[in-house]
């Protein structure tokens, strides 16, 4: 059989996959092909989001469900033995898998990452592929599993609850992991995952895999919010069902009074210490009374065999925390923390706690691989938070108070100074921008504490008067202190529930809030912490794609995503700009780059036509010590008009003027004229240029803004780079019209030339450059795509008539 004809689909089934089951690889349960495991980056363009490209590998190989111990890529026997191999490494290091194939029908290349005798990579034939138990047992050399009973909690089976629903790939090696670590006795494990990644149900099937088999038969969840709680309780871990009991506080009557206490108070009785999971809020185990005692102590010391600390870079990454004192108490159980944000500070380590973590999945990864939300960024800056307001002499506040003679700045406004004229003009633009992309898109506003909340909801339901009327839920203040707003989280974090639109708050949903169609982050809180901010970002990642939920838009108004060029922030936004006074912000979520979006490949996304949306129907307290505040009015409060920002390849916000940054960035691409104008006639596509150009940190948009809009991208680089005078699109195309080298073609192909020149006046090179144009206006009125090329001969000729126009279009530079 000859098989360099046959395809790579023949390949895989003629010979690859009979080798796999000749070596013993059950088809059903242990062997997977084209299995995809991202979901396709989401890329935003105005108010339309597309998917790019999955990555796939051709096979992996489980040795139980979702234990996936080998990888191969196939290739045609065009290709070599180890054609592949390079790009199954990359899969396999994404997918913590140790053994790598590549195969092209004839053998297979194996990389073997466990290999310790030297011969990491060796050649096999098809008939030499290793079996389950082969690669298995060299798994568990690897993995340090020595036992028999290690090897049973390893190999124990994931939870399956018969909807065919799986771990994504970062869940697995989550899971995998900790379940490996517990098995070979660590007793302190970290896990760090982006909000939105699905931490509950990790955690749960840990505790699954755990308890089946025996390894841990007592478990405390342990959180502290009501909402965490309640989520992990209607959540996974409801499979554990009469398993599994709440923690809770009840009122007793002791000595004629009544008293919080826990619900084991005076001993754990028969029927509690029977059950084997427990939820519970560190507040349900502690108590804030010294006369009374810690419920926590009900217990055993050694009553719990594990603990799963959630959201763990709060309480318990304290030493002289309440977290930490239970924790202590229950120190010979496995601790397990959870969070999207470790703590490290030099009082506060989750680190020195739990160790350095086992394994990490960013925010920016999860973007990269499709399973969260990008996002843009609007900034709003405010003249008196930039510059400061000092009240003028004798001025009065409300209450007919002389006011400090001193400069207010950012950090007075709404903590220690309330100007009602600074709430109004917040209000104003959030409301402006909903208007003008979707006025029942789900809103957040962080204020400042819970008075500015209550504030904020004051004034935004005065700027969105018309809805508050139609449903007095339209805007609410969820905030610690106020039971109705508390009592209405649940609706505003449904998808099916359309009210509460918009929710003012301060602390109570920075964390544990599962906001799945959250569109809209509105910050006008003084956040310094990275930690904080993260969460905070964390509460619109979440993807939601049946109510149209792919992206979320921050609006910051104190410069709080200044923090995006922190080392340690790890998600770049897809925009980040900032308003002038006169910018109506209802078509901000509109703005896109002129140029197309690429995918990781270099292939252009294409993206759909807005879709038309679906109609929709219908925790634990945070006390804050009340605070009393200056209150003014008749303060006069503008938009700056200050330049746009922009982040650089590496994601820091560039400071210094664009010009200056734009040709220092150039020059150190091409250092003088003469080399860029041999780069650029030496392109075949100036396309491939430009994008090489913006993936390295060329903002041809901004430079558009500042410099002029009818240049062209060739005259933006000569004359921002290299001084040279700019020419206008039309003046270039004017000049080609002049020479009339067009008229050695036909009647036909010239006019399809002439408007060429039109499109390229208008529009710019990249525009001509793609056979796209021959359906765009002018062009589409001189005939059909084909008619137009046939006019030319053929494709290439074509082709070549592009190529001709572009050299005479820059003949002149």
């Amino acid at each position: 059989m000859n098989k360099k004809g046959l395809s790579e689909a023949d390949i895989k089934a003629k010979f690859i996959t009979p080798a796999i089951l000749k070596a013993g690889w059950d088809e059903l349960t242990q062997l997977g092909r084209e299995i995809s495991f991202t979901a396709g980056r989401i890329y935003v363009k105005g108010k339309l989001t597309a998917r790019g490209k999955k990555k796939f590998a051709d096979y992996i190989l489980f040795y139980k469900p979702n234990m996936p111990i080998a990888i191969i890529e196939a290739k045609d026997n065009s290709h070599s033995v180890s054609g592949g191999i390079q790009q199954a490494l990359g899969y396999a290091n994404t997918l913590d898998i140790p053994f790598v194939f590549s195969s092209n029908g004839d053998g297979f290349h194996f990389h073997d990452k466990t290999a310790t005798d030297g011969l990491i990579e060796k050649v096999l034939i098809l008939d030499e592929f290793p079996s389950p138990e082969m690669l298995w047992e060299k798994y568990k050399q690897y993995k340090g599993i020595e036992s028999k009973k290690q090897e049973e909690i390893v190999a124990q089976e994931y939870f399956q609850d018969g909807t065919g629903r799986a771990p994504r790939y970062y869940q697995q090696i989550a899971i995998n992991r900790t379940v490996e670590a517990v098995a070979k006795g660590q007793d302190r494990i970290l896990l760090v995952m982006a909000t939105g990644t699905g931490k509950t149900y990790t955690a749960f099937q840990i505790a699954y895999r755990l308890f089946k088999s025996k390894a841990k038969r007592k478990i405390l969840f342990l959180a502290d919010r009501t909402a965490l709680v309640d989520q992990t309780l209607r959540g996974d871990f409801r499979h554990f069902k009469d398993a599994m009991t709440v923690i809770k506080k009840k009122i007793v009557v002791l000595d004629g009074k009544e008293t919080l206490v826990s619900s084991k108070k005076r001993g754990i009785d028969t029927a509690d210490k029977a059950y084997d999971i427990f939820l519970g809020l560190y507040q349900g185990l502690s108590n804030s009374d010294p006369e009374v005692p810690d419920a926590f102590k009900d217990f055993s010391r050694d009553f719990f065999d594990l603990i799963i600390v959630d959201e763990c870079h709060r309480g318990s990454a304290k030493e002289d925390s309440k977290w930490r004192e239970i924790l202590q108490y229950f120190n010979t159980a496995t601790h397990i923390g959870l969070t999207a944000t470790p703590k490290e500070t030099e009082e506060v380590s989750n680190i020195h706690y739990f160790g350095k973590p086992i394994y990490t999945y960013s925010l920016k990864q999860g973007i990269d691989d499709g399973f969260l939300a990008p996002y843009k960024v609007v900034k709003v800056t405010l003249d008196i938070d930039a510059e400061g307001w000092r009240p003028s002499k004798g001025f009065l506040d409300k209450a007919g108070n002389p006011v400090e003679d001193r400069i207010y700045n950012r950090t007075d406004f709404d903590k220690n100074i309330v100007v009602e004229e600074r709430r109004k003009l917040v209000a104003h633009k959030i409301t402006e921008f909903l208007k003008g992309n979707d006025r029942f898109a789900k809103t957040i506003a962080f204020c400042i504490d819970i008075e500015h909340a209550e504030g904020m909801r004051t004034a935004l339901a005065n700027a969105n008067a018309d809805l508050v009327a139609q449903n007095s839920k339209y805007v609410m203040q969820i905030t610690g202190d106020n039971e109705e707003g508390k009592r209405e989280l649940d609706s505003f974090i449904n998808p099916s529930e359309r009210y509460p639109v918009i929710a003012t708050t301060s602390k109570l949903m920075t964390t544990g809030v599962d906001a799945q169609t959250c569109k809209l982050i509105v910050l006008d809180s003084n956040i310094a912490s990275m930690t904080e901010f993260k969460q905070i970002i964390g509460r619109g990642t979440r993807i939601n794609e049946e109510y149209g939920k792919t992206y979320f838009t921050i609006m910051d108004f104190r410069n709080v995503t200044d923090l995006f060029a922190d080392p340690d922030f790890d998600g770049d936004p897809a925009m980040i700009k900032q308003v002038n006074e006169d910018e109506d912000l209802g078509g901000a979520d509109e703005e896109t780059p002129d140029d197309p979006v690429t995918g990781e490949g270099g292939e252009e996304v294409e993206f759909p036509d807005e879709p038309e949306m679906p109609e929709v129907e219908g925790g634990g307290p945070i006390k804050e010590e009340p605070k009393i505040k200056v209150r003014v009015d008749g303060v006069q409060v503008k938009i700056l008009n200050e330049r746009v920002q922009y982040l650089d390849a590496d994601g820091k916000i560039i400071t210094e003027d664009l010009r200056d940054y734009t040709k220092k960035n150039l020059i150190k691409h091409f250092k003088s004229l003469d080399e860029f104008l041999t780069h650029w006639n030496s392109a075949d596509q100036k396309k491939a240029l430009i994008e090489e150009l913006e993936g390295q940190g060329i903002f041809f948009d901004a430079l558009k803004e500042e410099v002029g809009k009818d240049f062209d991208l060739f005259d933006l680089i000569c004359h921002v780079a290299y001084d040279s005078k700019p020419l206008t699109r039309k003046e270039r195309a004017n000049n080609v019209k002049k020479k009339n080298y067009f008229t050695k073609y036909g009647e036909k192909a010239q006019a399809v030339i002439n408007s060429l020149l039109d499109k390229y006046a208008d529009d710019g090179l990249l525009t001509i450059e793609s056979t796209e144009v021959l359906k765009l206006d002018p062009l589409n009125k001189l005939g059909t795509p084909i008619e137009l090329i046939k006019a030319f001969g053929n494709k290439a000729q074509y082709m070549e008539a592009v190529k001709e126009l572009e050299k005479e279009l820059y003949q002149s530079a």
